[in-house]
């Protein structure tokens, strides 16, 4: 159990996957202008790394991995080579439930989102947190948690960016700096905040 609580606080804070490792950026800078906005597509993808996160470890564990196919009686076979193409391909199907649900019940945030939506598809977020999952040879509990991690990791730092773009509008940023300077600035900033959490241990 302390294990899994130490996966999700180190996706969450110090390893961010969008504060760390700096996926994800292009609709994290295209989207963080409006807060309900960016609520909306955090939550998102939340939802979409939590369910591609086990069901790519699934894939990988049972499909693609050396020697996975032996339940089936195949001979040792490697189709690691498969992972990207079947990753996204899992991670496009979830976009599109998802795409749907939020078309079903909330217009004014399919509205919102518009063509960033479809984007979730290629955000290389949701990409990397299947690919570090399998470099890290997580267990399907801990692909979970992680999954469920890096997205309110994800949630967070878009939520973050665009309470404080809402408040820098009365501040009287240089002109050099307005727009995507402020931008670069401030998500520097929050990087560091963030790994001021190394230093915990559960």
């Amino acid at each position: 159990m302390e294990e899994l609580i130490s996966i999700f606080v180190e996706s969450v804070f110090v390893g961010n996957i969008l504060l760390a490792y700096f996926l994800g950026m292009c609709s994290y800078l295209s989207v963080s202008g409006n807060l309900q906005t960016s609520f909306g597509l955090g939550v998102a993808v939340t939802f979409v790394t939590t369910i591609t996160a086990p069901a790519n470890w699934v894939l990988y564990h049972f499909l693609l991995a050396p020697g996975a196919l032996a339940w089936a009686g195949l001979p040792d076979m490697n189709l690691g080579f498969l992972r990207l193409v079947l990753f996204i391909a899992t991670i496009a199907g979830m976009v599109q439930v998802v795409e749907m649900v939020i078309d079903r019940y909330s217009q004014r945030l399919y509205s919102a989102l518009g063509v960033f939506l479809p984007l979730i598809t290629v955000n290389c977020a949701i990409l990397g947190t299947s690919l570090f999952m399998v470099e890290r040879r997580y267990t399907f509990s801990e692909t979970v948690v992680f999954g469920f991690g890096s997205g309110i990791g994800w949630l967070l730092a878009i939520v973050a960016m665009a309470t404080i773009m809402q408040k820098l509008r009365y501040a009287d940023v240089p002109e050099g700096l307005q727009g995507f300077g402020i931008r670069m600035i401030v998500t520097g900033l929050m990087a560091m905040a963030f790994m001021l959490f190394a230093g915990i241990t559960l």
